[in-house]
């Protein structure tokens, strides 16, 4: 499973211009899921991100994470982070779970980062999304658990 994080001041995200989800200070995170993503997999993307300190404390270092900040997090399904730009110049979306399977995954990601302690707030799987956002620094990291 990989994971974009993305430390933001606001964000809101419409479907079909109308909004369905609105955070204030958090996190926004696009969620790829690979085909033979594990629970394992699930979990340690759900721990790293609650748990990922990239909020600055009173002495301006990046020492707290979302949980510390009481901030929000907007998980969006994207199947296009589990994708691949190796070879040629079409990116290949083949080792992505596919989309009955990863809405079932993609809900039990926002359960595992809510059982964290997050606030969390979802895209609509499937659908057509317009995310606005605002970055705080900009601070982007990559949560995968391939790497782990």
């Amino acid at each position: 499973m990989r994971a974009i994080v993305q430390r933001v001041n606001h964000a809101q995200l419409t479907v079909e211009g109308e909004s369905v989800a609105t955070i204030g200070p958090g996190l926004v995170v696009l969620a790829g899921i690979y085909r033979d993503d594990t629970e394992q997999d699930r979990r340690f993307v759900a721990e790293r991100t609650a748990n990922l300190r990239i909020f600055q404390d009173e002495a301006g270092k990046m020492n707290l994470s979302v949980l510390d900040v009481r901030g929000e997090v907007l998980l969006v399904p994207n199947f296009t982070v589990a994708g691949s730009a190796r070879k040629g110049r079409r990116p290949s979306f083949d080792r992505a779970m596919d989309p009955d399977r990863s809405r079932a995954e993609f809900d039990r990601l926002a359960a595992d980062l809510a059982a964290q302690g997050a606030a969390v707030k979802t895209g609509v799987f499937g659908a057509h999304m317009h995310v606005l956002l605002e970055n705080d620094g900009p601070v982007t990291l990559v949560i995968d658990s391939r790497e782990a």
